[in-house]
């Protein structure tokens, strides 16, 4: 299939795929004269990719996982692994982001117990 077929029916972009090859994520594809023809095979790894993006993967990384891929099978225990240090990063992620809360909560009550001082004080002060 062409360039424009691989791109839709892996949910990419024609330029997507061009820069995938240039940057080594997918292989060259075969050639029929000055076209790109490209397999199934192209198609599920580009979806990978694109799955992967979506799950927050950057390039670099899909990269460290498919390097030595080149047509073959994708490399199935190397993006599990993958998976569980990208599940581990957004656990960390996750409870700093819930001590922020936390912090926040408090610095609100906080301020609302220095406000209502406030308001006291100069409820006293009118009197």
């Amino acid at each position: 299939m062409y360039i424009g077929k691989a791109a839709q029916l892996s949910g990419t972009t024609v330029k997507s795929i061009r820069h995938y090859e240039e940057i080594g994520l997918l292989p060259p594809p075969q050639r029929e004269g000055k076209y790109r023809i490209y397999s199934q095979q192209s198609v599920e790894l580009l979806t990978f990719i694109k799955c992967a993006q979506q799950l927050g993967f950057k390039l670099k990384e899909m990269q460290a996982i498919l390097q030595d891929h080149r047509g073959q099978e994708l490399p199935w225990d190397l993006a599990m692994q993958a998976i569980d240090n990208k599940k581990q990063e957004l656990m960390g992620q996750i409870q700093a982001l819930q001590q922020v809360h936390d912090g926040l909560v408090e610095f609100e009550l906080s301020l609302k117990d220095a406000q209502m001082q406030c308001q006291f004080e100069h409820l006293a002060k009118a009197r």
